[in-house]
């Protein structure tokens, strides 16, 4: 099956914390970072998830975040450091590809955003993505 979802993460699931109706999934990607993905029950008892399993954690462009420096006060918890590799700015969006340990996300923004945030090549930037956000596949 091929997607059109860009940002493809593989990682092994080291841990499944089963709620009432949800459950998150902690993924320990290929680069050592840390990845939370909150996923319906139902879609984590389908998938057979458990500590072990090879997943790719899938996630859309539009909702990958970027910061210039740390951020406190946050309740988004995955918060991956990296490089900016490429700025694509167009009249109203920029498309930045940032280098993280072990992969390459790409981030959708708006153009006054990668502007007011000075991004260039070589910028240190946080992707910054919320659990809910982040889909499992199973490998």
């Amino acid at each position: 099956m091929s997607l059109s979802i860009r940002n493809q993460l593989a990682g092994t699931v080291t841990a499944v914390t089963p709620g009432e109706a949800m459950a998150t999934v902690r993924v320990r990607l290929s680069g050592g970072q840390d990845l939370t993905a909150a996923i319906t029950r139902d879609a984590a008892d389908e998938l057979s998830l458990a500590a072990g399993t090879a997943v790719r954690a899938l996630v859309k462009s539009t909702e990958i975040a970027l910061a210039t420096g740390r951020v406190d006060g946050l309740s988004i918890r995955n918060r991956l450091p990296g490089t900016v590799t490429a700025v694509t700015a167009g009249e109203a969006m920029a498309s930045v590809r940032v280098a993280v340990e072990g992969a390459e996300l790409t981030a959708a923004i708006t153009r006054e955003a990668a502007d007011d945030l000075s991004l260039s090549v070589g910028a240190p930037v946080v992707a910054l993505v919320k659990s809910t956000e982040v889909s499992l596949a199973t490998t």
